[in-house]
């Protein structure tokens, strides 16, 4: 597709229709509809005011599906194997519970008539505030697991709450231009209102025809049945490296084979293991997944290997993928012989210890963040210039299509609303960091929450055209890392404070454009999405404690089960950005010091791929998008090659065979099969925790079920060219 099809009129004039707002009525031409040709075939232009949306119906549901959500998100954070939830999967759970209810329940104020599809989008809406794990809740993990610090329940409570709900405040202000205006499309919500319709629609079935939740439940019930296999049974099955069994005691063949190095040739038939870190492939458009290939296969593939062949950066006196911490000697890297009692750096006990190295790997892959970051801002430039131009000065003169005018039938929610939330909690935040020992000053907390306020407009500007948004998670921690160096708690603080308020806001944000699309009442949305937020951000510690205190060796190696690879990866970070600080880590005495020019290589790529699209239009060049290929690594760690390759194997089975040749079923099941596999690999997981790791009750080992504390079936795929502790 040209860009010229791409691009939509922003700067076309409305026709202003006379329209009345008494008594929730409004009055419109027939014909109108939305500006934008996609929505205008998804969203329908008509609206029911006197439907019932804060039911007895909706509040039950509401906090059954957000508990179980965030329960069990935060459950699989913590597994070796993690996997997450879908908000999906409650859309489609919800559907038929809420029909249940209307059923069974005694008419009146309980029961105000049938389920219907706004109170269907609010248990939705409340269910995805709920979906993500707390980022803070990393915090209090690597603070009890590496740090041996514990601030309290209340310490950890008041953060989380603190950094999901600052991005309220901003959505608030962030409305008035990213969700009254039709040009802010919010590609990503259409997903949902297209589900929405098509549950709420009468299904029109041929003799044998399946419906779509017949589907799911089958769907769900086979995956649930077969989890068992490779989940407990057979593990192999989850990883079957047949390049390294060729020759196990082959140290190259196991890097380039294993699936703990390069996983060339590795297969998983594990469900759980396939969308553990780059969820369901079933959802993402092939063209992302294309741009996602090649970039794993240039980065990964290419570069690495090249890398660690050539011993840059002493390379190979470490394995080969990896986030874990090393001495210049290879061997591992014991954070605590350089801090002080208070878990902060003592310069004298680093210099006798000596500096930090990582692999060439993880130093690669910082660079390519920072190359994706930079390759943002100018692809924004080039393609989008005009486009968010138009669409800025549309948000402050013809914000008023049809969806917005028929808005008009419900009271706004108040800025005073928003406003008192942001100062309530941006307090909360400063009180939480000078009361427990977080290391960092009221400054910093002010910095970061202005870092995020600064960069939430024109990143959701970008996001709600594009469906990408720029993480700010690498430029904070690189921020104060030169402000507060040897400071780890201080750094992931900051980070958390200045990265999720930003990605906090605009998911409220694009929430908040779901419900004006469904024209779900302003003041129901703020109490729903508030709600999401607080039973999540409850959950989550709840959860997180409970497994840190039940679980022996939890986030190390000790643990088969709950091996928290996400909660390593942020431990490294701590070390890299605050305890050792990005002055020595990549500043111009450090070995790493060239990471810093990906930069201007990043700033850079962009331009001659947008000048050859123009001398080669309708081309395959259509299709490079420089800031995905960049971001394709961006799970890498925690994430390992062969999931990439396996979830890229999966998607090309539905997102390009399936759509091309069997387009019909593709449309009806697929995103219902992807709901399926992950409601019945969650809940086998589940079963199996409870039924057998909590009675420590253990399937025998066997060949396809190997012990783990004995050598494995490519027992060299972690290993070294050169030996660690060697000169």
């Amino acid at each position: 597709m040209t860009e010229q099809k791409q691009e939509y009129l922003a700067d076309k004039e409305f026709v202003d229709e006379k329209f009345d707002i008494e008594r929730s009525s409004v009055v419109l031409e027939e014909e109108e509809n939305s500006p934008i040709p996609e929505v205008a075939a998804m969203v329908s232009n008509k609206d029911d005011p006197s439907l019932p949306v804060q039911t007895f119906r909706y509040w039950l549901m509401a906090v059954i599906f957000s508990l179980g959500l965030s329960f069990f998100n935060q459950f699989f954070w913590f597994r070796t194997r993690p996997m997450s939830i879908s908000p999906l999967v409650i859309q489609l759970l919800s559907y038929p519970f809420g029909r249940f209810l209307a059923r069974v329940l005694p008419a009146g104020r309980l029961n105000p008539g049938p389920f219907n599809i706004k109170e269907h989008v609010l248990v939705s809406i409340t269910a995805n505030c709920a979906a993500g794990v707390a980022y803070a809740v990393d915090i209090t993990v690597i603070q009890k697991v590496w740090y041996r610090q514990d601030f309290g329940f209340l310490a950890n409570f008041l953060l989380i709450n603190c950094t999901q709900m600052l991005g309220f405040g901003m959505a608030g202000v962030l409305r008035r231009y990213l969700v009254y205006p039709a040009a802010m499309i919010w590609p990503a919500t259409l997903v949902q209102v297209a589900l929405m319709n098509t549950l709420h629609k009468e299904e029109d079935l041929q003799p044998g025809q399946w419906s779509r939740f017949k589907f799911f439940c089958v769907a769900a019930a086979g995956m649930y049945l077969y989890s068992w296999i490779p989940g407990f049974i057979f593990p192999v099955l989850a990883s079957i490296a047949w390049v390294c069994w060729i020759d196990p005691k082959n140290l190259v063949l196991s890097q380039v084979g294993g699936a703990g190095g390069l996983g060339v040739g590795a297969i998983s038939l594990d469900w759980n293991t396939i969308v553990g870190f780059l969820g369901s492939p079933l959802i993402i458009p092939w063209w992302a997944q294309v741009n996602i290939g090649i970039g794993f296969f240039l980065i990964a593939w290419v570069m690495v290997p090249i890398a660690y062949y050539t011993n840059l950066w002493d390379a190979q006196r470490f394995p080969i993928l990896t986030p874990a911490l090393f001495k210049v000697d290879g061997t591992p890297y014991n954070t605590t012989m350089i801090l002080n009692d208070k878990a902060l750096m003592d310069e004298e006990k680093y210099k006798e210890y000596g500096p930090l190295r990582i692999s060439t790997f993880f130093a690669l892959t910082y660079g390519i963040g920072f190359a994706g970051l930079s390759s943002m801002v100018t692809h924004t430039w080039l393609y989008h210039r005009h486009k968010l131009v138009a669409q800025w000065k549309q948000s402050r003169e013809h914000s008023e299509d049809i969806h917005h005018k028929l808005m008009q039938s419900y009271p706004e929610v108040p800025d005073w609303w928003y406003g008192a939330l942001f100062v309530f909690m941006s307090v909360v935040a400063v009180i939480t960091c000078e009361v427990w020992e977080y290391e960092l000053p009221w400054w910093g907390v002010l910095l970061a929450i202005a870092m995020a306020a600064f960069f939430s407009l024109p990143v959701g500007l970008i996001q709600a055209v594009t469906n990408q948004q720029p993480g700010l998670n690498i430029i904070t921690e690189y921020v104060i890392g030169y402000m507060l160096p040897g400071y780890a708690i201080a750094n992931v603080t900051f980070k958390t404070l200045g990265y999720i308020s930003m990605a906090q806001g605009l998911m409220f944000t694009a929430d908040l454009k779901l419900g004006h699309y469904m024209k779900i009442p302003p003041r129901a949305m703020f109490w729903a999405q508030l709600l999401g937020t607080f039973i999540a951000g409850l959950t989550n510690l709840i959860t997180a404690n409970w497994l840190l205190g039940s679980q022996p060796g939890i986030c190390t190696k000790a643990s088969k089960d709950f091996q928290c690879p996400s909660a390593n990866t942020f431990y490294s970070a701590s070390v890299i950005w605050g305890v050792i600080a990005p002055e020595k880590m990549f500043g111009t005495t450090s070995i790493y010091n060239t990471v810093n020019y990906f930069f201007v290589l990043g700033f850079v790529l962009p331009i001659p791929f947008y000048y050859l699209k123009k001398a080669f239009p309708n081309s395959a060049l259509e299709f490079i998008h420089v800031p995905v290929l960049l971001a394709a690594t961006g799970m890498m760690p925690p994430a390992q090659a062969y999931h990439y390759t396996n979830w890229l194997a999966v998607g090309f089975i539905f997102q390009f065979f399936a759509r091309r040749y069997h387009p019909d079923w593709h449309l009806r099941f697929t995103y219902i099969l992807s709901a399926a596999f992950d409601s019945g690999t969650a809940f086998m997981v589940l079963t199996a925790f409870f039924a057998f790791t909590m009675t420590e009750t253990q399937m025998p080992f066997w060949w396809g079920n190997p012990d783990p504390d004995k050598e494995g079936m490519c027992p060299l795929e972690y290993a070294t060219q050169i030996k660690p502790g060697s000169p």
